[in-house]
């Protein structure tokens, strides 16, 4: 038997519409045209609930409206157990209004469901709903476009355990929200301490390398290093020369690889960086046989004996994205800019004495990217245990529909 049937024990399963188990009047689009526009924010007062701030559980507002114009829009004020979902940008994130949380208004950007609590857990709802987000969204033409009401309370069903034993149904509702939320828990104590990590090394990292001018000399970066740069590779080709040799291009997904092909440019050890777009002047420590596109560039140190290939790795994860060009809306860090970026080196007359310290600032940063790349590859796992359970745990068997 399946953790669910267990769960069940034999209850049956009724599937009702949204509508059904809405509180009255419980849909709530944010208000429309003029009713709430920027020209009627206030520096403070009521708040206004929008997309990118309330919907992941940041009460961080950056509006508000006076308490009488607010008043004229209470229609659209949140209550405690409301679920709001975004209807563009992060169109189908959903978040809870808390007890604790403040009452405000929504913007036109979300909706309000409002459900007869006596028949459903607001917790189960919102599981449910972001195991399955597809529900939530139309489409036109392969792109999501909105959320319509139609859509929503009309087609989207909500699997109700024992119907006809309310108090039952509740019960098996918060058994399934107990064990998720162990999960989310978890899940968010593990981020939680990624980012105090990442604030601890980015701390350190800056302090260790700052430098007094009598400490270190500065040279150029193409003083020290030979720079090269990628070529291009289409997707077709990528698809055509399939094989075990990575790509490495633009972007910092996936540690910025795009595809494996079987063949390789490089063997050794390279820092590249990203020359255009969004993610220019980002670098990566690169080791192995691999290649890179023609959206990036490549390092190889002249003298290992003068300088660290994580020294300086660490170092242009600062400094570079100090040299980027951003004029005409395209961010570039092309080879003539690199080449003059300035790179210290510690103890320039004792090579050896350079290379302990850079070798010793290397080593304690080196344990605060293990340990946050131990912590991420701990939250990809929870994260993937939560969506098995959740997915075992809602995948209620529907009816079998009567054929003729």
């Amino acid at each position: 038997m399946s953790d669910l049937e267990k769960l069940l024990d034999g209850a049956d399963v009724t599937w009702l519409p949204l509508e059904k188990i809405l509180a009255p009047k419980g849909y709530i689009r944010g208000p429309f045209g003029s009713a709430l526009k920027k020209a009627f924010f206030v520096v403070e007062g009521v708040p206004v609930y929008e997309q990118q701030h309330a919907i992941y559980d940041k009460r961080d507002f950056r509006y508000f409206v006076d308490s009488q114009r607010a008043e004229s829009l209470k229609r659209f004020a949140v209550q405690p157990n409301d679920i709001i979902i975004s209807c563009s940008g992060t169109i189908g994130k959903i978040s809870i209004i808390k007890e604790d949380d403040q009452i405000g208004i929504i913007n036109q950007a979300l909706l309000i469901m409002r459900f007869d609590l006596s028949k459903i857990n607001i917790k189960y709802v919102k599981h449910y709903l972001e195991c399955f987000p597809r529900l939530i969204v139309s489409s036109s033409g392969g792109a999501i476009t909105n959320i319509e009401k139609r859509m929503v309370i009309e087609k989207i069903e909500i699997p109700i355990p024992c119907p006809d034993d309310p108090k039952k149904s509740l019960e098996i509702q918060a058994e399934i929200v107990r064990i998720l939320d162990a999960f989310t828990s978890l899940t968010a104590e593990i981020t939680a301490e990624i980012t105090a990590r990442k604030k601890q090394y980015n701390y350190y990292r800056d302090q260790l390398l700052s430098f007094d001018e009598d400490e270190v000399e500065y040279k150029p970066l193409g003083d020290e290093v030979t720079l090269r740069r990628g070529r291009v590779m289409s997707k077709d080709y990528l698809f055509e020369n399939q094989g075990d040799y990575p790509v490495y291009s633009s972007q910092t997904e996936n540690n910025g690889m795009i595809g494996k092909i079987n063949t390789f440019d490089f063997d050794g050890v390279f820092i590249s960086w990203t020359t255009d777009g969004a993610n220019a002047g980002t670098v990566f420590y690169r080791t192995g046989k691999f290649s890179i596109t023609n959206v990036c560039g490549l390092m190889k140190i002249n003298d290992e004996t003068r300088l660290n290939y994580k020294f300086l790795f660490y170092w242009l994860s600062i400094e570079a994205q100090r040299h980027v060009y951003s004029g005409m809306g395209n961010p570039k860090l092309m080879s003539h800019q690199v080449e003059k970026i300035p790179i210290p080196i510690p103890c320039p007359n004792d090579p050896e004495k350079s290379l302990k310290i850079q070798g010793e600032i290397v080593r304690i940063l080196d344990a605060f990217t293990s340990l946050t790349a131990e912590l991420t590859a701990e939250l990809t796992a929870r994260k993937k245990q939560y969506e098995y359970y959740r997915n075992l745990l809602l995948n209620f068997p529907k009816p079998v529909e009567a054929t003729a």
